[in-house]
């Protein structure tokens, strides 16, 4: 019997066309593509979490190519993230689970990028909403791709659920000036500088 039961799917895609200086060249999209399930470990301690985790990987999978889809192929992807809302029966390290499953599956379909993959997690009522932090895929210190996407969904996780989310996006904030890094001058290629 699998472990995964989605119950509700969400598709949140925020456009930035224009902020206070000069339209960009091509408005700035992030999206979050969020998924409801059952907590298969409701009101009870499970020692070994290992198989949630493992079967994950293929919601994740499903998140990740909808993400691309969305963004128009993964050619136009340039920042990423993960996000987990478990409700009030369930536990943090539910939410824990989705750092390797989420990660992997967004690299996977990203054809393997080396950054780090930020996430969120919370123990929370239905309704929560929380920021979600992005940066460039490619080397975690491009100042310029430091970002976030709100997620939420009115109503989940119910206590007995989790909200597992990804986010990807196709650039850094509009009208970035602030220095550092760049994604041009990546060099090393080690997902850090």
């Amino acid at each position: 019997m699998s472990l995964i039961d989605i119950r509700k799917r969400c598709l949140i895609v925020e456009t930035t066309f224009h902020e206070n200086g000069p339209a960009p060249g091509k408005p700035l999209k992030l999206a979050a593509s969020c998924a409801v399930i059952r907590n298969p470990y409701a009101g009870r301690y499970e020692p070994d979490l290992m198989p949630f985790m493992a079967e994950l990987r293929s919601l994740g999978t499903l998140l990740a190519t909808e993400l691309v889809e969305t963004l128009g192929g993964k050619e136009n992807v340039e920042v990423y993230s993960k996000a987990a809302i478990v409700g009030l029966d369930g536990e943090m390290e539910h939410g824990a689970v989705w750092h390797e499953a989420g990660g992997w599956a967004m690299r996977s379909v990203l054809g393997e990028p080396k950054a780090m993959v930020p996430a969120v997690k919370a123990v929370a009522v239905a309704g929560y909403r929380m920021m979600v932090p992005v940066h460039y895929i490619h080397a975690s210190y491009v100042r310029s791709h430091f970002n976030s996407i709100e997620i939420g969904i009115q109503d989940a996780p119910r206590a007995n659920e989790i909200l597992f989310a990804l986010v990807m996006g196709t650039g850094g904030r509009v009208h970035s000036r602030l220095g550092g890094l760049t994604k041009e001058a990546v060099a090393v290629h080690d997902g850090q500088r």
